[in-house]
């Protein structure tokens, strides 16, 4: 049984290397995109470099997050969260040295890879090392510290771009990883799953990823019309297809697709995928809608986006003790559509928008709808399962609210028309923000009416319940216990 007291000096430093290396991961999802801009004007790359620059990420990081958490159980948590953290520094070196875009991007996804190993091994320590007693509050001081560090993302992100230049977005990692690696390896204790003896589901893996990266590969270059979009297009459903095929007949499924066999379940992975594709469009869209065509530097920009966290951070333990009280779904209706009205306010934000008189109103009332449900929407995806599988449902909408957002940065700019130099011309992007917004809401609604005909008024009074109580990241739903249970 693990021992090891959150007050002792073993545990505050396990507490500081796990969280310092999911916050390497929490803040790359969220500074990037305030320094999409500059980073296009620097290597003179087109839109279409920009939305990989954020997907490359995107793909490897939520095909292979469940594998990364199998891995630790097999081979060691400290062992795999180590060479994740390490992967993720060489990576981020790269992304700070990449000479052009196509480097930038490869490397991204490299970066990808790293994320999935050290994002369910920081969660995966915690659980392994400390003492029962003291497990649910390492977690949560975990999960807020985590938060704290999406919070500083955007405005760190702009600091840095608009002095050093936005290779140190990716470089500020190396020094992190080079205080984290050490730290873990002298204090936190080695942990594995003895019941871990399966094979890995290496071909799932694969197969997830590439049919995520072909099909995002057909959006984005989709606008060309060539024969290459059409067969990625094809190869995409393919590959999606096997992907099902094999996790179904495969004798250890990476994704055991009878999770599904539950209703509830299937449910409320519908309703994150609509909030978090809009979630994903919003902020890849948002911080150059600020830049281009409002005009504002990067740190303008990413100073602004911080409200809808902050609120996060603040109120996202209490919406889910509402949500205990009352039942999700009233929350899981109402937080929709208070996003919605924001997407719809931020039609106001053109050229010479007022912060005060035009973002911030947007940004409070979608901070107030992100609050309102993605605390009921955690629980919710918990209560669907036997408490034995509870780990793996969290996985499982962990990966299905990142494959969202990806597919939204990469489909938004093909449907609202946006060309690829279309971020160069502050007219050409503020038309096209404008339908983007409107079918973010969209989206959003229809996650709205899902959600009021499907999620049950009261969940179980036996089921598992949300360890993260605080919650800091905007793009992702927060991770629940062993994403391989």
């Amino acid at each position: 049984m693990p021992d090891v007291r959150l007050a002792s000096p073993r545990g505050r430093w396990i507490l500081l290397t796990t969280v310092l290396g999911s916050s390497m991961a929490l803040l790359d999802s969220t500074v990037v995109n305030v320094a999409l801009p500059r980073i296009g004007r620097d290597l003179d790359a087109g839109l279409a470099a920009l939305q990989w620059t954020v997907n490359a990420y995107m793909v490897t990081l939520a095909g292979l997050i469940l594998l990364g958490g199998a891995l630790g159980d097999r081979f060691g948590r400290r062992r795999i969260f180590v060479l994740g953290v390490l992967w993720f520094a060489a990576a981020s070196l790269l992304c700070g040295l990449a000479p052009n875009a196509g480097v930038l991007i490869a490397a991204r996804a490299l970066q990808g890879i790293g994320g999935a190993l050290l994002t369910p091994g920081s969660l995966a320590l915690i659980q392994a090392s400390f003492h029962p007693d003291d497990r649910g509050r390492a977690v949560g001081l975990w999960s807020g510290f985590g938060g704290v560090g999406a919070a500083v993302g955007p405005f760190l992100g702009g600091w840095l771009v608009d002095g050093a230049g936005w290779r140190w977005v990716f470089l500020l990692n190396v020094p992190l990883a080079l205080l984290c690696a050490p730290i873990a390896l002298r204090h936190v204790p080695e942990s594995s799953d003895e019941r871990a003896h399966t094979r890995f589901d290496v071909l799932g893996a694969v197969l997830g990823a590439a049919a995520l990266a072909l099909l995002t590969y057909a959006l984005i270059e989709a606008r060309t019309a060539s024969w290459a979009v059409a067969l990625s297009a094809v190869a995409g459903v393919a590959a999606a297809v096997a992907f099902v095929v094999v996790e179904r007949r495969g004798k250890d499924p990476m994704m055991p697709l009878d999770v599904f066999a539950s209703r509830q379940f299937t449910a409320v992975n519908l309703v994150t995928l609509c909030v978090y594709a809009a979630f994903g469009g919003f902020f890849f869209l948002a911080a150059l809608q600020l830049q281009v065509v409002v005009g504002w530097s990067a740190l303008a920009a990413g100073t602004a986006l911080l409200p809808t966290t902050v609120l996060m951070l603040l109120l996202s333990a209490r919406s889910g003790e509402l949500a205990e009280r009352l039942g999700p779904r009233l929350q899981l209706t109402a937080g929709p559509l208070f996003c919605a009205a924001g997407m719809v306010l931020m039609l106001r934000v053109g050229p010479g928008a007022s912060y005060l008189a035009d973002v911030l109103p947007a940004l409070l009332v979608l901070g107030v709808g992100m609050v309102t449900l993605v605390a009921p929407l955690t629980a919710s995806v918990l209560a669907a399962v036997d408490t034995a599988r509870a780990g793996l449902a969290s996985g499982v909408n962990n990966a299905a609210a990142r494959a969202a957002g990806l597919v939204a940065v990469a489909a938004l700019p093909l449907l609202t028309g946006m060309g690829e130099e279309a971020y160069r011309s502050a007219p050409a992007f503020d038309d096209a923000f404008g339908p983007a917004m409107l079918i973010c809401a969209g989206v959003l609604v229809a996650g709205s009416v899902l959600a009021f005909t499907t999620v049950r008024r009261r969940p179980s009074p036996d089921c598992a319940r949300p360890e993260c109580r605080t919650h800091g990241s905007v793009l992702t739903p927060p991770l629940e216990g062993d994403p391989t249970s």
